[in-house]
């Protein structure tokens, strides 16, 4: 019975997207009856709230989501990831990294650039060359010495993948620990064994699967759900129109109108116009998921779904 999870970054409002994910996450660990928890990852202090927090948990239980235990905050978790890079660090097997983001573009951008992998810029700089980047002032990211390793992961959707992992950042210049260290720090500390996230995250699980082993921590199964688009062709956002809960219950939808069209596009046989999400358990079959997106065309934005 692998525990499963949802955690969102608490930034705002839920938009359809991201509760047809919360959704089929929590289909998967209840229809095995699992445990399913909730985590607030709210590293960026610029741009989480404790009011959106406290929105997002609401219209998760407006939609008749429900999870185990209280909601943990990676906020308050700092510790851990900093002394999980410090032992990394006395171990040899991180560096500091001056580059910026758009330096990092660029370089890979290059003729022998590999697309979106970071070349190694920083990985053996002279000590005169640290010294003189050290008396710049310039903030310093650290970053986790890969080798190039490749790393094959199995998704239940997409199948196998191998990729390449890059030197990837573990803490950004400004001291705040990084997504792929903290995610995995957490679902191993929280006993997740089911990962079920939207795939907009897929191309970082090689990173995630490279960063458990080096640790020894349980490697969990992963799902990636496909996104939401919308009717343009890009990623469903709140500037097309009326696609947060809040948003479609002003349209007359009711909160299980909204879980029967969103359990629809995941492949449920859902006849009913309304439902709960208690009434799909015994339904849910992750084998009919597939790995293309769901297009909410425009007319179902603006009218009636």
């Amino acid at each position: 019975m692998p525990t499963g999870r949802f955690a969102p970054s608490p930034t705002g409002d839920l938009h359809v997207g991201n509760l047809r994910t919360a959704l089929a996450a929590w289909l998967f660990a209840r229809s095995s009856e699992a445990g399913f928890l909730l985590r607030f990852e709210d590293l960026d202090e610029a741009t989480a709230s404790v009011d959106s927090e406290a929105r997002q948990a609401a219209t998760l239980r407006r939609i008749g989501l429900d999870w185990d235990g209280e909601p943990i905050r990676q906020s308050e978790r700092l510790d851990l990831y900093r002394d999980t890079i410090a032992d990394l660090t006395k171990a040899g097997l991180t560096y500091r990294c001056w580059c910026s983001r758009r330096e990092v573009r660029e370089a890979a951008a290059a003729p022998h650039g590999r697309p979106g992998a970071y070349p190694g810029t920083c990985r053996d700089l002279p000590a005169c060359r640290i010294a003189d980047l050290e008396e710049s002032g310039r903030p310093a990211a650290v970053r986790l010495r890969c080798s190039s390793t490749e790393v094959t992961v199995t998704d239940r959707l997409h199948g196998r993948r191998s990729a390449v992992v890059d030197d990837f950042v573990l803490q950004r210049g400004d001291g705040t620990p990084a997504y792929n260290l903290a995610v995995v720090i957490d679902d191993a500390a929280q006993g997740v064994e089911e990962v079920v996230r939207a795939d907009d995250l897929l191309d970082s699980t090689p990173r995630q699967v490279h960063l458990q082993r080096l640790l020894g921590l349980p490697i969990p199964d992963y799902a990636h759900v496909p996104l939401v688009l919308a009717g343009d062709g890009g990623r469903l956002a709140k500037r097309h129109g009326a696609v947060t809960l809040a948003d479609r219950l002003a349209m007359g939808d009711s909160p299980a109108r909204v879980v029967a069209v969103l359990a629809s596009s995941l492949g449920l046989d859902v006849p009913e116009h309304e439902i709960m999400p208690r009434s799909l358990v015994d339904r849910f079959d992750p084998s009919a998921l597939t790995p293309e997106p769901w297009t909410l065309a425009t007319k179902q934005i603006e009218a009636a779904w």
